[in-house]
């Protein structure tokens, strides 16, 4: 159902994908979904960098 949403709204924008971040409320999902991301992947992140900072000593 999402897909489909997705491909009607660029149908409707004519492809244009500027659409989703122009409007405040998409804008803030938007930012939402990115931070959650980030939070997500930042422990994983650290944890490969501290790895290899330790080989390397």
């Amino acid at each position: 159902m999402m897909e489909e949403n997705l491909r009607r709204a660029l149908l409707l924008s004519r492809g244009d994908w500027s659409t989703f971040a122009t409007r405040p409320l998409s804008a803030a999902l938007l930012l939402a979904a990115v931070a959650m991301i980030v939070v997500v992947m930042l422990p994983s992140i650290r944890s490969k960098r501290e790895e290899a900072f330790q080989d390397a000593d």
